[in-house]
């Protein structure tokens, strides 16, 4: 079995649903010679996300964003934890619901996504900075 990992940085985006597919692709070239295995992805921040979805029409990562703005809102007068801002509460806990990695299948040397799947990096804050990824790569 072979394992290869890597860390890379994630230059800051503005609030909402990114595609980062191919910039997980470039990280681990080593996935090539993994015939069927496992790359895990996983975001090292509390207030930014990782999730799988539709890589073409990008009205869905719009729709995304909407819809978790409108469950989670911000500036509600029960939250305790607001050191950093109205949008920093509201930030962990859609960090939480959508979570902090995604699994994804390797086949012959590629990442097994669907037609229409891509991995999104979902930044929950304003302006929250770059963002930090380890890449995992196992299999045969």
């Amino acid at each position: 079995m072979k394992t290869y990992q890597q860390i890379i940085t994630l230059t800051e985006r503005r609030r909402g649903f990114h595609l980062i597919t191919s910039e997980v692709e470039r990280a681990l070239p080593q996935i090539v010679q993994i015939r069927a295995g496992m790359c895990q992805v996983f975001i090292r921040h509390t207030s930014a996300s990782l999730t799988i979805n539709e890589n073409a029409d990008p009205t869905v990562r719009k729709d995304f964003e909407m819809f978790f703005n409108k469950t989670v809102r911000e500036n509600d007068p029960d939250y305790v934890h607001d050191y950093e801002g109205a949008d920093d509460m509201p930030a962990h806990l859609k960090a939480s619901l959508l979570g902090s990695s995604v699994l994804v299948p390797i086949r012959n040397g590629e990442l097994a996504l669907g037609t229409w799947q891509g991995i999104y990096l979902c930044e929950h804050r304003n302006q929250g900075g770059e963002r930090s990824l380890v890449i995992t790569a196992w299999g045969d």
